[in-house]
């Protein structure tokens, strides 16, 4: 009963309104404010009140959501805002000189606080009420406020029921505040943008990218919001993040994020800080898995990569074609803020099957723009270094940059950048000499939904998906690699050298009239199968041809590339398929015998003429009546 008198006491007498609280406040000192949704209004406003009577006051934060009235130009001389990361409320006074920024790793801003390198005097904060031993919580905000709130002389909490109490490295003692003023606020909120085409596209890439079981970290706006959105039919998600959001909570409820699969902290939805709804604050209380940790815990690159199978979705304004990403800059101008990108960028890519993402739309300016660039703006800081990136992904696709040269990194951004760029951007890279003379731009846009996981009858699993131009070295990897005999059986004849020219005809296909498929073990681009038609205007018919390589024959793989190009060339209303196929090559001759085709046929020199007929087609045989003799198979 002592202890409790003494809490109680203690916290009566330091109850204070903000503008008594904010007669503490010096003239020359550091302020740190409280982040995101817990943005301490109230007192924001007290300080600027107190303006008068101050002078040369720094304001330090990370995204507020609140109002910023220290950074209006009025306020010149008695406060200075220095931003950690630059939102929009204060985006206008940092770009015309009126405010700081300062470009820093937000795992690194707590232990800078700490050594005292960023030296915070006061901390504005907003806590929940204290339980009932004399402890508040930090709520949605632990990030950087932790170590602003042990390193502070000075520490000013507003105390708001309406702020849930988190768990994890979130108390409190009330004794270590100085002056508690009591509000009744609902918490700030983000409310999600409605998702448009392009962000739908992004997030159902980045999807395709994340095996159940993985761990996650994503941010807020609405590409992030669209990739939580393409996720429901994933199984055993974990999460490990900076920010904790509405689609993460509407994943949690929906079974999708257990965490039960994490190889750190299972069981727990790691986060700095929350930021959404008033719903989402009140699902956040009190909930037993939700462990709130400081910004230099959970985006450690080492604590995050101590998740197997950590994913890191992230935003940029623009990547270049060699992979370097802006995401702090635009037109010169500061925009943003380094934030958590590199941390989980790095974390991820050292996390075992782990991911590193970055995603943007392909354009900007209502199109006007590419965000895949040539070249970088000038004035334009890189955020994410070339060699840390793996994927970047678009509404056009996924370019897979990891240990790929700077001609295999130029083509695969080309590839998913918007069609209206690629044109100068292929002559940009032509003329840096970084892709080869002849180099041909993709023509078409990437048939993302003709990817299928599929087995063999001898149940090896298989992405069989459209070649692209990117292809062009695995497919002569798979040629190069292929036995004389196989050889001799797909060319009829024997082959030294598979050159540019000719590989790169076979994968600049427009997948209308010509289609090219390869057979890749899930997660890689090794190609250990390839079919292609292209459509002859004779007789309208897709000449086909199909080589295996030779650890892969006889598994089935010829079985399953010819299903699913005879589905390919289905919907896009090709009658039927022709193909030149030689006497001794029984292995190809089942595969078509096998198909489920009726196969019209002619011996000449050597060689079996095909030709199968799609059912519906002009001229198929009709039901019941005998194809013309089959070559035995």
């Amino acid at each position: 009963m002592h202890a409790r008198q003494d809490w109680t006491q203690r916290y009566a007498d330091r109850v204070r309104t903000a503008e008594e609280a904010l007669l503490h406040v010096q003239p020359g000192r550091r302020i740190l404010i409280g982040s995101g949704a817990a943005e301490p209004v109230t007192l924001v406003r007290a300080l600027v009140d107190r303006g008068p009577f101050l002078a040369d006051n720094e304001v330090v934060h990370l995204l507020t959501l609140g109002p910023a009235p220290y950074v209006e130009p009025a306020q010149a001389g008695r406060f200075r805002h220095v931003a950690f990361f630059i939102g929009p409320n204060v985006r206008q006074a940092v770009q015309e000189g009126r405010a700081d920024f300062m470009p820093v790793f937000l795992s690194d801003i707590p232990e800078l606080i700490r050594s005292r390198r960023i030296r915070i005097d006061v901390a504005l904060i907003q806590v929940s009420p204290p339980d009932a031993h004399g402890y508040v919580s930090l709520g949605v905000s632990v990030d950087i406020v932790r170590a602003a709130v042990d390193a502070a002389s000075l520490v000013i909490a507003e105390v708001n029921p309406d702020m849930p109490r988190t768990h994890g490295d979130s108390f409190l003692d009330v004794r270590r505040i100085h002056h508690l003023v009591p509000v009744a606020l609902p918490l700030l909120e983000v409310h999600p943008e409605p998702p448009d085409e392009v962000s739908r596209s992004i997030g159902a890439h980045v999807a395709r990218l994340i095996p159940d079981g993985a761990t996650l970290q994503s941010g807020i706006g609405r590409i992030p919001d669209a990739v939580l959105a393409e996720l429901g039919n994933h199984h055993d998600l974990g999460l490990h993040t900076e920010m904790l959001s509405d689609g993460v909570m509407d994943l949690v409820e929906a079974g999708v994020i257990t965490c039960r699969r994490k190889t750190w902290l299972p069981g727990k939805l790691v986060t700095s800080f929350i930021m959404g709804s008033q719903r989402l604050y009140a699902w956040a209380h009190d909930h037993p898995a939700i462990e709130m940790r400081p910004s230099d815990d959970t985006n450690d690159p080492a604590v995050v990569a101590r998740n197997a199978r950590m994913v890191a979705i992230n935003a940029a304004l623009a990547v270049d074609i060699t992979g370097q990403v802006a995401a702090d800059t635009l037109g010169g101008c500061f925009y943003s803020g380094i934030g958590g990108q590199v941390d989980f960028i790095r974390g991820a890519s050292r996390s075992p099957g782990g991911r590193a993402i970055i995603a943007l739309p392909s354009t900007a300016k209502g199109g006007t723009v590419s965000r895949i660039q040539g070249a970088l703006e000038p004035g334009t800081g890189v955020v994410t270094s070339r060699g840390d990136v793996h994927f970047v992904v678009t509404e056009f696709g996924v370019a897979d940059l990891w240990g790929k040269s700077i001609r295999e990194r130029a083509l695969a951004l080309i590839a998913i950048a918007h069609p209206d760029f690629r044109g100068e951007l292929m002559a940009a890279a032509k003329g840096r000499r970084w892709v080869l003379p002849d180099q041909v731009v993709p023509r078409a846009r990437y048939p993302w939904a003709e990817e299928r996981l599929e087995h063999t009858l001898s149940h090896d699993a298989l992405t069989i998906r459209p070649a692209r131009v990117t292809d062009e070295r695995a497919l002569q990897d798979l040629l190069y690699g292929l036995s004389g005999e196989s050889c001799y059986r797909r060319f009829m004849g024997f082959r030294k050298a598979y050159p540019h020219e000719e590989i790169q005809r076979l994968v600049d296909v427009d997948y209308e009239h010509a289609m090219a498929l390869v057979a890749c073990p899930p997660g890689t681009d090794e190609v250990v199968g390839e079919v292609h038609y292209l459509v002859d205007p004779a007789t309208r018919l897709g000449d086909v041809a199909f080589v295996v390589r030779d650890d892969w024959q006889g598994r089935g793989v010829g079985t399953l590339l010819m299903r699913r190009i005879r589905e390919a060339a289905m919907a896009r209303g090709v009658p039927g398929f022709q193909a030149d196929v030689l006497v001794t090559n029984t292995a190809m001759l089942d595969v078509f015998h096998e198909s489920g085709l009726p196969v019209r046929s002619r011996r000449e020199d050597g060689v079996y003429h095909l030709e199968l007929l799609f059912p519906e087609a002009p001229g198929a045989p009709a039901a019941g009546r005998a194809a013309a003799p089959a070559a035995p198979g």
